[in-house]
């Protein structure tokens, strides 16, 4: 028997400086603080389209030595969009921010990468329609994207509608 989870929920970091890190993630993500906990130092926050009570929770617990890249534990957080043309003001914002770091196409994925003020990595990816996946089902390459392209190819198209398929939601 395994977990019948349909999707992560949320996401907790742990910062240096709780305030710089909150007023990243507004700045970059427009994200509101839904609540705050004094006594653990930690505030969690909502996307503006979220549903959810929190999508991300930051505990600042004071300077640190950064973890060096390739150690064990999270890589990287990814983050959807709905629509490329969201990923291309993404990379704009994110840039702006001197956040950004680079960008992939997975085939199935195109993606923007960035990282926080502690160096946390996180992406900015859209999804192709699944019924376009094709070949990239089972498959992530790792190659160069070509935003204004795609743009030209996919915009306009929604997908994040497509997280939970009706046929999933039914439970046996």
């Amino acid at each position: 028997m395994t977990v019948n989870a349909v999707r992560l929920n949320h996401a907790v970091l742990f910062v240096s400086d709780l305030e710089r890190s909150l007023a990243f993630y507004q700045q970059a993500f427009d994200m509101r603080v839904v609540a705050r906990e004094l006594r653990a130092n930690a505030a969690f926050l909502r996307l503006p389209r979220s549903g959810n009570h929190h999508d991300l929770g930051l505990f600042g617990v004071g300077a640190q030595p950064p973890r060096p890249r390739g150690s064990l534990g999270l890589y990287h957080l990814a983050w959807q969009v709905d629509r490329i043309e969201e990923l291309e003001q993404a990379r704009l914002t994110l840039v702006e921010l001197d956040a950004y770091s680079g960008e992939s196409s997975h085939g199935a994925t195109k993606s923007i990468y960035a990282h926080d003020p502690d160096g946390n990595e996180f992406e900015v990816m859209w999804m192709l329609p699944k019924a376009s996946w094709g070949e990239f089902e089972n498959a992530a390459p790792i190659e160069r994207l070509d935003l204004p392209g795609e743009v030209r190819r996919w915009g306009g198209v929604s997908t994040a509608a497509e997280l939970v398929p009706a046929d999933a939601a039914d439970v046996s």
